[in-house]
Parts: structure tokens; sequence; C-alpha cells
């Protein structure tokens, strides 16, 4: 039997309408958006009667310019038996209706009247659906009707030339699609599984995709075919492809040079016998590979965005590796929500988190340097127990911010110390990274409660969408 309503209508039952599309090629009948506008249930009876009886209804309705009625035809929308809305096309009388309608128009209105048809049933949206995902259809698409044989009943103008575009020549009024050597047979699978089946042809540099849509209306399955030239678009695609794949090696020839540059600075330091120079190029080197991590990184990704929650933790095990050993062991946890970033934000997050690492390293734990001393001198084994520890935390306390926090137990800053004016480079690169590149504060004061110091680096979100 037809739907149900999902609830009684009476007179003054309110209506809402959800959805307003205007014509593409003609004059528009309503000049103002009605998306949201409530009216009584009396005041649209066609609407109304649909609803009520889940059955298509056409009629005159509305009054519109010019002191005549709109044509009405009322679709119910039905899930699961239940009628759940009313598509209602609404149209003025026009020169139409005293001529008679060309073979291209009559089919196209038979066609939506075939739509609407299964919309009332609840064939149609399909419940499983392979659709084209690039644009809905378009006034210029091609369209060809076949029966259940997949012959061909019609196919409008725009239809023949895409045929004739990818090599299928003459009258195709008659033919089957199967006969037509378009590649897999995408009709026929939509007419015998009912559901949409999409697929491409392409012939020598053109593309044309075919989608088929089984109508199952009537007992007989036909399927209306949809064609479209998307040449351009698959272009535009392999040049993407092609583009991407570029990025990923520039990213790959740059972590390879910073690691060049990595290497040599290493030599040089074996060759200095000064331990100040010694621990300079250390630094410089450490500096390089953060930035060299957030390239290693993209050269692998298929965007632009990086994930910094797998930076900061490289980032922190190097450091861990790099300065500390079995005679100066520092525990480093990282704690991190940071999600994706975008490259070049990521990259200067992750040399300033490599310098507020190397910070908490030099000045919250002092003895570090003297048990290295010592260990160089060859003296007795040491206590091997953690001198300290160190907790990196990422997070986003607010969809507009994200947040960084480095965290010692180490003998903290002195009181009088100002993080916008005291320290060494390693601060001045913090600040100055911070500030301008993304847009954020920075501010490193005495742990509550103590021992130890933290480093805060406040970014807004805005910066890094």
């Amino acid at each position: 039997g037809p739907p149900r309503p999902w609830r009684r209508l009476g007179p003054e039952t309110p209506l809402t309408v959800i959805g307003q599309i205007r014509p593409t090629t003609g004059r528009t009948l309503y000049r103002d958006d009605h998306i949201g506008l409530c009216v009584a249930a009396g005041e649209r009876p066609l609407v109304s009667e649909a609803f009520a009886r889940g059955v298509i209804v056409t009629g005159e309705g509305l009054r519109v310019p010019g002191d005549r009625r709109a044509r009405i035809t009322a679709v119910p929308v039905t899930f699961d038996g239940v009628t759940i809305a009313v598509m209602s096309s609404e149209v003025t009388p026009r020169f139409t209706d005293i001529r008679d309608p060309g073979e291209l128009e009559r089919t196209y209105i038979a066609t939506f009247g075939r739509l609407a048809r299964m919309v009332a049933a609840g064939l149609f949206p399909y419940r499983s659906a392979e659709v084209a995902d690039e644009e809905a259809p378009r006034v210029g698409d091609g369209l060809f009707l076949t029966d259940e044989t997949t012959r061909i009943g019609f196919a409008s103008p725009n239809a023949v030339s895409a045929l004739h575009r990818i090599g299928v020549g003459g009258n195709v009024q008659g033919r089957r699609v199967r006969d037509l050597d378009l590649g897999p047979d995408v009709v026929g699978r939509a007419i015998s599984g009912g559901i949409p089946v999409v697929g491409e042809v392409e012939h020598q540099s053109v593309t044309v995709q075919l989608q088929a849509l089984p109508l199952t209306d009537t007992p007989v399955r036909n399927a209306l075919v949809m064609l479209r030239d998307v040449t351009e678009l698959r272009r535009r695609d392999r040049l993407l492809i092609s583009k991407d794949a570029t990025i990923r090696e520039i990213h790959h020839r740059v972590t390879n040079n910073l690691q060049t540059v990595s290497s040599l600075l290493r030599i040089q330091a074996r060759r200095l016998e000064s331990r100040e120079a010694n621990r300079a190029l250390d630094e410089a080197v450490r500096r390089i590979r953060a930035i060299a991590l957030v390239h290693q990184t993209l050269s692998t990704e298929t965007t632009d965005d990086v994930d910094f929650c797998d930076v900061a933790e490289t980032l922190t095990e190097t450091m861990r590796q790099s300065i500390t050993f079995p005679e100066r062991p520092i525990d480093f946890t990282v704690s991190c929500e940071a999600g994706m970033l975008r490259s070049q934000t990521a990259t200067s997050l992750a040399v300033v988190l490599n310098e507020l690492l190397q910070n908490a390293v030099d000045h919250a734990f002092p003895q570090l340097w003297e048990i290295e001393d010592q260990a160089l001198e060859a003296a007795p084994a040491l206590d091997e127990s953690p001198i300290g520890h160190v907790e990196v935390e990422i997070s986003r306390p607010s969809p507009d911010l994200l947040s960084m926090v480095v965290r010692d137990d180490g003998v903290g800053i002195p009181a009088d110390y100002d993080s916008q004016r005291s320290g060494g480079l390693g601060t001045s690169i913090v600040r100055a990274l911070c500030g301008s590149d993304l847009g954020g504060t920075f501010e490193v004061r005495r742990r509550t409660p103590p021992p130890g110091s933290e480093a805060v680096v406040q970014i807004p979100l805005r910066t890094i969408a």
C-alpha cells in the first residue's frame, strides 16, 4: 500500500521548507530564499495531500506574479514505508502550454516522472550507491536511455557528441551499449544489480565518465546513463599526482642535504680541541636535525601536513640519545595531542622544541656536565640512576590554541630571570620563532610546586589551520 505519513496533518499543522533549488536554465519562481519558512498545512493543500496519502499529487496551487497559479507536482519522500517529507516541483504556466515540446524536453520530463515515482516508492535515492563524487549532474551532461537489454532508445545531442569524442561514430539509437566498445559494462551491471555504477572510457587523449542509474519504477528495469567529458579533470589529477611526487622528492633531497651538513659539522667538531667549540657545533647539529626531521616526514606524506606528535617523539628520543649515556641518564617523557600541522609551522615548532629540550638539559642539571668531565677522564663507574626528568606536553586546551610545555625537575631558574630578555642563543631563537613565525607567546617560569622550571609556548590555531 501507499506509505503512511509520520504524523497526521491538520489545517494548522506547520510545514517547514528545508531545501530549495532554483532552475538552472529558466526564470526562478521565487525571488526570496524560502529555506526555514513555516506555513500552515492548509495553505499548501497539494503538499498536505501528498503527505497524507503518500502518492504523487499534481495540480494548480499558489498564485504567482501575473495573477496566475503555479503548476505543482508534490512528490512524497518515503523512507522505510513512511512519508517523511514532500518534494514539490513548482513552475509557472508558460508558452509551453500552447506548443508541442520537442523530443528532448519530453524525454527529460518523462525521466523526471520516473525518478519521482521512485522517490515516492522509497527506491530513490539508492540505498547503496557508487556515484560520481566530482559534482552533481549538470545541464551540459549528455544523457541516453536504454531498455533492459542495454539497447539505446534515446540519446541527447550532448551524449552523441561525447560518444563521438571517444570513437563511437554514427547513429547510436537502437544499438546495444555492450556493442559500442565502452570498456566495462557499467550499464548492464546497473540494470542487473539495481544500483548506480560509474565508469570511465579513455580514447586517445579524451576521457568520458559514464554514470548509469537503474530506473526501477517498473517491473522491467531500464537505465538512465549520464555522460560527462572529464578530460580536463583527469589531466589536473595527473598534474597533482606529479606535483605531489615532485614535492616529496624535494623534501627527500633537502633531508639528504641537511644530513650532509650535519655530518660535516660532526667531522669538524672531532678536529677541535676546545670543549666549548665542540658543544656549540653539537647544538648546531641538533638544530639542523630538527629541521631535517620535518622534511624527512614530509618526504613520505602525500599532503603538506605533518603529524607533529611523531616529530616530537622522534626529536625527544634523538635528544636523549645524543646527550645522555649511562653515566648521566635523564628520563624524557612525551605526552602529545597536537594532531596535524602545516609543514612550515611544524618546522618552526620542531626547532623551538629542540631548543627547549637543550635548555632544559643545559641549565636544569648543571651536574650533568661535571659527570661528563669525569667520564671523559676515565673516572670510576658512577651512579647510573637518573639525575633528572624532562617532560614534554603538547596539547590543544581549546579549539583555537596549541600549547607546548617542557618541564624539568632541575635547579630552576633564577628569581630575576626574564624570559623576554634573558638567555643565550637558544632562548633568542625560541623568542624569534614564537613571535614572528608562529604568532604565539613564550614564557619560562618556576614550577609550582618546585623543584624545576617549565617553558610554555602557546600558538593561536588560526596560524596553523
